[in-house]
């Protein structure tokens, strides 16, 4: 019979967390998941905090070998393309990808983290403890102490991994022993959630895309739910004359809404309730290293590099750190000394190039999806893709529609822009010389 100092223990019980919990069960280890909020499935959700969430191919493949595919698409809306939407004209659909079949699944955080948290539940050897808070870790040791509502709790785990987020008490801890160093890099934007119900029984607008407002230093998404509402979060500057900050009076938000985003204000009653109460979230990218402490305490998903959402991949990202460290497991005879930081090894660079290109992504949503000619590019792409399947494939299907490295991904991308960036400039030069030999036509 195992005792609690040779169960894994994995702290945090979100997506990451409970998807380990469940590839740790399956391999026959005893696992200990420490939560420190109640049990999410029993409370009341958090209000603003529920960015839904883009489960694409990454994040797919993971929940495929755990059997939880199926589940969970059940209650996923694909959405096949971004509509956007101008502050004048008729919205615009744009298409991820060159055949228009393929969609990433817009799905709550909370629905996937549920049914991730009944499937842990459900497995032999893992036992879920709610209300635990990590305040003390002995990475040498393994010696965890939470606070509970009962008081301080200390126990012991053969290996700890840190699956607790962005905010990672683990991080935290071993931040505190001089035993990894990290860097936070903060946007000056923040978010905001709020709400379209559902308009005479159906959706309001079109539940097969990711609805895009872009205004160039703020941006507004929508993302459509099963009940036929949508979520949408506002991205704007925290501080400054337009941002957060500067918006007060009921009379205030209604008109910069009016002005900015027209089409949204008849759809959103709540609108201004919304506005005032839901919270400001924060943005920013999480960098540490090492990942990993002798091989017996590590870090995985956001708790080792926190991404902003811009690319939908962040949760995608985490699923794809649990297949991994289960195929380095595999390599390794279940050594965890050698796994850990071969893990780290194998992902890394992916971990960075997804951060990064998250960051690009952003530009490109809030400035650059309404520009002629960015249209103009990615209908040229398109074409590239048609004329040379499987040579040339978007940024945007190798990261949303593949399980190709992040790095390899930007790697590849790179040299095909080389190949864009030459048909762009014959085409526009050839549209110049065009449009010069109209000219010379009418003036002869």
């Amino acid at each position: 019979m195992s005792t609690e100092r040779d169960e894994i223990a994995v702290v945090g019980a979100g997506l990451a967390g409970c998807l380990l919990a469940c590839f740790l069960a399956r391999r026959g280890y005893p696992v200990a998941l420490y939560e420190r909020r109640p049990d999410p499935r029993t409370g009341t959700v958090e209000r603003g905090r529920s960015i839904n969430l883009a489960l694409s191919e990454r994040g797919l493949d993971a929940l495929r070998r755990i059997g939880l595919d199926g589940q969970v698409m059940a209650d996923a809306l694909p959405m096949h393309g971004r509509m956007i939407h101008p502050v004048e004209g008729e919205a615009q659909f744009q298409s991820y990808s060159v055949s228009g079949g393929r969609a990433i699944n817009s799905i709550s955080r909370g629905a996937l983290n549920n049914a991730l948290l009944n499937a842990a539940a459900a497995l032999p050897g893992v036992r879920i403890a709610f209300d635990h808070r990590l305040v003390g870790l002995d990475p040498a040791g393994g010696e965890m102490t939470f606070e509970t509502p009962q008081g301080k709790v200390t126990t012991a785990a053969s290996v700890v991994l840190g699956a607790d987020g962005a905010g990672s008490a683990v991080r935290g801890q071993l931040l505190g022993y001089g035993a990894l160093t990290e860097s936070l890099d903060f946007l000056d934007y923040g978010y905001k959630e709020l709400t379209i119900p559902p308009l005479g029984g159906e959706f309001a607008l079109d539940p097969g895309a990711l609805h895009i407002w872009p205004r160039g230093t703020s941006m507004m998404i929508a993302l459509p739910n099963p009940d036929r509402s949508f979520t949408c979060t506002l991205f704007w500057p925290t501080h400054g004359t337009a941002s957060f900050a500067s918006l007060g009076s009921p009379a205030a938000i209604e008109q910069h809404f009016v002005k900015h985003y027209p089409d949204l204000v008849p759809l959103a009653p709540n609108l201004v309730d919304d506005y005032q109460h839901n919270p400001v979230g924060v943005l920013g990218t999480v960098r540490c290293t090492p990942w990993q402490v002798d091989g017996r305490v590590g870090l995985l998903g956001d708790a080792a590099h926190a991404i902003v959402p811009f690319y939908g991949q962040g949760a995608n990202c985490a699923f794809e750190d649990v297949v991994e460290l289960d195929r380095c497991l595999d390599e390794c005879g279940d050594e965890w000394s050698a796994a850990l930081p071969l893990f780290q090894q194998r992902r890394q660079a992916n971990a960075e190039a997804i951060a990064r290109m998250a960051l690009t992504n952003f530009v490109e949503m809030r400035d650059k999806v309404a520009s002629p000619v960015f249209q103009t590019r990615k209908r040229i792409e398109h074409a590239l893709e048609r004329a040379l399947p499987g040579r040339y494939v978007s940024q945007y299907e190798l990261v949303s529609f593949s399980t190709t490295p992040y790095a390899e991904v930007r790697r590849r991308v790179r040299r095909q822009y080389q190949v864009l960036g030459a048909v762009t400039a014959g085409a526009v030069a050839l549209l110049a010389g065009g449009l010069a030999a109209i000219g010379r036509g009418r003036r002869g």
